[in-house]
């Protein structure tokens, strides 16, 4: 658990396993690990904000909150940054965390890069080392995706690939429609047209539509300047039937620090596990 790594050595890992620094806590508070893996490039880290009062044997919900931007860049604002302002961690009581990717962050495989395997290593590198390491629940229901722009796709096809490992996705202001590779950056990450529609958000919806139709776990909230993809992502999730919250607007900065993440964070937290 956490406070053995705080200060005890980790066992050697075979020599093509990820390995993971300690934790050390930053200047912000947040408890942050470097990771090497043989799916990323270089070094990458996993930043963890926990709730200041932390009760002896308790597990708690996890929301993780998806970068935007490759490795340490904050053009956008810092997500974990604007949780600990609104002290999140606190009032939900839930644990946050905020990887890094070595590459701009599309939560997808490259077809044949294996240092560009973002979604593998999100989820069989990152998800288990938070659940062996902190006091997280560990049911689908209790791990919760969070993101805008690029990582609002992200959050969306990570919950609607791996339905039995996630619980929920809240997307704000993110290109949900696009149907090619090559913009924002993305075409470098999903290689080709073949293995962009393998992630392709629309079709996602599409083809698992029969397992969202009964209970929410879609959020939609507000825009900043993909207001019309927003709408058009929710007529198809009404004609698809799935079951979703939506809010069309207002309309914001597009940042971590305009205002939208209060109410994301509450909807993904709300029942979000079952009774």
């Amino acid at each position: 658990m956490l406070f053995l790594l705080l200060g005890t050595a980790l066992a050697q890992p075979a020599a093509d396993a990820p390995t993971f620094s300690n934790a050390k806590k930053d200047d912000n508070g947040f408890l942050v690990h470097e990771v090497k893996s043989p799916y990323q490039a270089g070094t990458t880290r996993i930043r963890v904000l926990l709730p200041e009062r932390l009760e002896k044997g308790k597990t708690y919900p996890c929301v993780y909150v998806l970068p935007v931007e490759a490795g340490s860049e904050n053009r956008y604002g810092d997500g974990l940054k604007e949780i600990k302002k609104l002290d999140l961690h606190n009032t939900l009581k839930a644990v946050f965390v905020a990887p890094t990717f070595s590459l701009l962050p599309w939560y997808a495989d490259h077809p044949t890069k294996k240092d560009v395997c973002q979604e593998t290593y999100f989820v069989k590198v990152v998800v288990p080392f938070v659940e062996k390491t902190y006091p997280v629940k560990t049911t689908p229901e209790a791990r919760l995706l969070l993101g805008f722009s690029k990582s609002g796709w992200g959050a969306y096809g990570l919950l609607l690939r791996h339905s039995d490992v996630f619980g929920k996705a809240a997307a704000w202001d993110a290109p949900l429609m696009m149907d090619k590779p090559g913009k924002y950056g993305s075409g470098d990450i999903f290689g080709t047209e073949g293995n962009f529609a393998v992630y392709r958000v629309t079709r996602l919806l599409e083809d698992n539509a029969a397992k969202f139709q009964k209970e929410t776990r879609l959020i939609l909230t507000g825009y900043g300047g993909f207001r019309g993809e927003h709408q058009k992502a929710h007529e198809l999730m009404e004609k698809l039937k799935i079951a979703h919250e939506y809010r069309d607007g207002p309309q914001r900065k597009h940042d971590w620090h305009s205002g939208w993440v209060k109410e994301a964070a509450e909807l993904l937290l709300a029942r979000s596990e079952k009774p």
